[in-house]
């Protein structure tokens, strides 16, 4: 009886070094490089469109259009029914406040045609973010 304590004693310690030993590969993955591309947007109701250059994002939580870039080019906003709350990349809230609006496009990159709603938020020097699952 022992010696089956033992040994069940022996894979859990086996289990949990191998346990560590995953978390230590997640922790130390880098990102690499930034991705960006450049895509056609265009608006829904009028079929107007700009060409934009686009951060692809493997870990942003949505779809996102700067709203300065989005008022300047008269892209129609809806206003949500409850705003969301997003933080910056770099946890730091947003200086937009929380995301009050959306946007419909026609996102157009070579042969690929797509419907996205993307939230109206302050990217700065960045125009659009598109997630990448």
């Amino acid at each position: 009886m022992c010696s089956k304590v033992a040994h069940g004693q022996e894979n859990r310690k086996g289990a949990a070094r191998k346990e560590v030993k995953e978390r230590d590969v997640r922790r130390t993955f880098k990102i690499l490089r930034e991705v960006w591309l450049d895509i056609g947007i265009e608006k829904v109701d009028t079929h107007e469109g700009i060409t934009v250059k686009t951060l692809l994002d493997s870990s942003a939580t949505g779809m996102f259009m700067d709203r300065e870039m989005a008022k300047r080019h008269g892209f129609k906003m809806t206003k949500l029914e409850r705003p969301l709350r997003e933080k910056n990349v770099d946890g730091t809230e947003n200086s937009g406040g929380n995301i009050m609006h959306q946007v419909e496009v026609n996102v157009f990159y070579k042969n690929h045609v797509e419907r996205m709603r993307m939230d109206m938020y302050n990217l700065g020097k960045i125009k659009v973010i598109l997630v990448m699952p």
